[in-house]
């Protein structure tokens, strides 16, 4: 399988893909819920408002997963196992990394859009908002412009396409 390089994967990972977090369930069952999402200081970052069922769901359990796919402008799969450390005001800045969210995700790296990204950044603030800060601890990343398949998918295909052949000369 080929692996996303390091180069490419830092490249990746400052495009504004959305990602999908899988949480726990206090029974153990999964949570999923799409998130935007930063690659920071060696971090992934999320924000999220005091109320919503994935933030409640960290502070009580901190494993996370996160899983980010994307076909353009680099086809790939970045998958991240991590814990995760919430993080509030006052005892925390978490209003810096908010707003580099709202950039990435809002601004798109477009100057012209600062306007809308103040807009939202300045109702973010009107929110009872926290920050998670996810330790990596797991990385899968495949380069998905170069992926042909797992070997026993493609061994598998190969056997297919020659039982014809066999079956034709027997």
């Amino acid at each position: 399988m080929p692996r996303m390089s390091e180069e490419l994967r830092e490249q990746f990972l400052q495009q504004p893909h959305i990602g999908v977090i899988a949480t726990l369930r206090r029974d153990g069952r999964p949570y999923t819920v799409p998130v935007w999402w930063l690659w920071h200081e060696q971090s992934i970052w999320l924000t999220g408002t005091t109320g919503r069922i994935w933030c409640r769901q960290l502070e009580h359990d901190p494993r996370i997963s996160l899983c980010i796919e994307a076909g353009a402008p680099q086809p790939g799969h970045v998958g991240v196992d991590g814990t995760a450390t919430a993080l509030r005001s006052p005892d925390f800045d978490i209003w810096s990394v908010s707003r580099l969210l709202a950039e990435k995700y809002v601004g798109r790296g477009d100057p012209s859009r600062a306007e809308q990204v103040e807009r939202f950044f300045t109702n973010m603030q009107t929110e009872p908002r926290m920050l998670f800060r996810i330790e990596p601890e797991v990385w899968r990343a495949i380069d998905m412009s170069v992926y042909e398949g797992k070997r026993a998918d493609r061994e598998h295909q190969a056997r297919v396409r020659s039982e014809p052949a066999a079956r034709a000369e027997g």
